[in-house]
């Protein structure tokens, strides 16, 4: 591991490290998460394909991004949903739809990414269904994710919550973020990336991991299946992380010392995010 690496202290996993401008961004009750309108077919098209074109560039370029079995996911033709943890800031925006490629994509999002001057705007065009805040909401928020499963999108959820740049263990998954294959019935993927050291350049390659499909347990009684589901993700991408070689930032449990933050996530997956 890097001797010098920056070094972040946190109280919980649920500390922020990179927050938005507007960070207590609320959704306006009168949201919409499906635009069906020309205006906004035509810009959801237009910024997504360039996006893709733009992204491509850039994840190889600033984050060294390497893809590995993309073609897992070709192989679920009626759509799934990818979990993934959150190390990136931007990049998260962006690497699923390089994996899911061709297929698109549509991205589970905390409101305050659409509190972002000027990008914000842009996100709910790219994918973005924000979480809201109210039953009202919910109700709307949980018919989007829905629609676009069964239309045979790729649902891509990121159940750690917070961006913790260039994490290399995995933070807790609450049960709830499971729920969704088990009611649209659609299988689900771990997406983990991984940090490797690079002979040229300070900053890691950023390996991406496929692995799945992974399915509800219909054996099970159907209160216990997300979290079945999720313990069975939550494995799968604990050992994948196994594989990160160094640590560009280490984060630390304030007032700690030096305890080791991967027996830490080992047994986080009882916790709530």
């Amino acid at each position: 591991m890097k001797k010098n690496a920056e070094v972040r202290r946190y109280s919980s996993f649920a500390d922020d490290f990179v927050r938005t401008k507007d960070q207590d961004h609320r959704l306006p009750e009168d949201y919409r998460w499906i635009r069906t309108d020309v205006r906004s077919r035509f810009l959801s098209a237009l910024s997504y394909g360039a996006a893709l074109v733009i992204s491509s560039v850039w994840c190889r370029a600033a984050l060294h991004v390497r893809l590995r079995d993309r073609k897992l996911l070709r192989a679920a033709r009626d759509g799934a949903f990818i979990y993934a943890n959150h190390t990136q800031p931007v990049g998260d925006v962006f690497i699923p739809a390089l994996a899911s490629f061709p297929r698109r994509i549509y991205t589970v999002v905390s409101p305050a990414n659409l509190g972002i001057p000027v990008i914000g705007r842009i996100l709910p065009y790219l994918g973005a269904l924000p979480i809201p805040d109210t039953l009202g909401g919910m109700r709307g928020f949980t018919e989007a994710v829905k629609t676009r499963a069964d239309e045979g999108c790729n649902v891509v959820i990121y159940p750690e919550a917070h961006v913790w740049e260039y994490y290399t263990g995995i933070r807790p998954m609450p049960e709830s973020a499971f729920t969704f294959p088990v009611r649209c019935a659609k299988p689900s993927y771990a997406m983990t990336v991984t940090y490797k050291k690079r002979r040229i350049g300070k900053k890691p390659a950023a390996m991406v991991h496929l692995d799945g499909p992974f399915y509800p347990d219909e054996s099970l009684p159907p209160r216990r299946r997300a979290a079945a589901l999720r313990d069975t993700v939550y494995a799968a991408m604990l050992e994948r992380s196994r594989e990160s070689d160094t640590e560009y930032i280490r984060y630390e449990p304030a007032g700690a010392g030096n305890m080791d933050i991967q027996d830490r996530s080992n047994t986080a997956v009882t916790e709530k995010g």
